[in-house]
């Protein structure tokens, strides 16, 4: 958004422009480059981790039917870049197949000295190239893990971050990034949340039916929250969109939906003997750009 376009928007929308303002406090008071107290996810017990983005707890609770033990853990950020900061930095995780419609780990791997045994980026066939439809990234998913079964599988979904890709897709006029997307879009903050959960719901179905296809202990998680309207301090404003550095609980208290297996693999670590990134970092940039997000 240029200069004017924030100031055009400021004044037609002052709480936006507020809760700005109160990101900006919380972030520069926090000066982290990732939440310290979050979970170590490669520390935890999983086959398959499975990635929902910009999902809350309270809201993966409301709408998933996913059987299995529900938990919560606290993330190690309130954005995807921090989330692969905090979990990736300094590791060599060759006995990982990592897929994936978000491309924040393409972008950082070599600031963060990072690698896995194979990263796929899952084309954005949905919303004019603005982000990858469920079906696709499941089915990418069950490709990789019948390639590799012998190794722990990440698979990171790009809803229910925006844009909606259901029925209340129609009312919205879809921006560079989702407060953007707010400020343009006549709707009411119910019909936003009520769009955020399709997108969740529509995202569960095909998390159940990849499940269904693989094999072992499988954690279904997200990498960070979600503001949808809500008050923050210092200046009461309702706020949306998931700002850097912000740890509150709407942004870092995630879903961790423990499903446990008899049939548990045995992984293996091997360092990948070709190249091990199947993405291309210029349409990885511009996708990040699309969304809103400063590379």
């Amino acid at each position: 958004m240029s200069r004017i376009s924030l100031l055009k928007a400021a004044v037609q929308h002052p709480e936006l422009a507020i809760g700005k303002v109160n990101c900006y406090v919380n972030h520069i008071s926090n000066k982290k480059k990732y939440n310290p107290d979050g979970v170590d996810v490669f520390s935890e017990d999983w086959d398959n981790l499975i990635i929902l983005d910009a999902c809350r707890y309270n809201e993966f609770k409301s709408v998933s039917n996913l059987s299995g033990n529900l938990e919560s853990r606290v993330s190690r950020g309130s954005t995807s870049k921090e989330f692969i900061r905090g979990n990736f930095m300094n590791k060599k995780l060759y006995e990982t197949i990592y897929v994936s419609a978000n491309g924040w780990f393409v972008n950082l791997k070599d600031k963060i000295d990072s690698e896995v045994h194979k990263f796929t980026m899952v084309d954005r066939d949905l919303m004019d190239g603005l982000t990858s439809h469920p079906e696709t990234v499941r089915k990418a998913a069950i490709s990789e893990h019948e390639k590799h079964p012998n190794k722990r599988l990440i698979v990171h979904f790009m809803q229910p971050h925006h844009p909606f890709i259901g029925d209340f897709s129609s009312k919205f006029d879809f921006q560079k990034g989702f407060v953007e997307t707010v400020s343009k879009s006549d709707v009411s903050q119910q019909e936003i949340i009520n769009a955020y959960k399709e997108n969740l719901a529509l995202a569960l179905d095909e998390v159940e039916l990849l499940l269904d296809e693989i094999s072992g202990k499988s954690v279904v998680t997200a990498d960070h929250g979600e503001l949808l309207g809500d008050r923050m301090r210092p200046l009461p404003a309702k706020i949306y969109s998931h700002p850097e550095g912000v740890y509150v609980p709407e942004l870092v208290k995630v879903p961790w939906l423990v499903q446990e297996s008899t049939d548990r693999r045995e992984i293996t670590f091997e360092k990948p003997g070709q190249q091990a990134i199947d993405a291309d970092h210029n349409k990885v940039q511009n996708h990040l750009e699309d969304l809103g997000y400063i590379v």
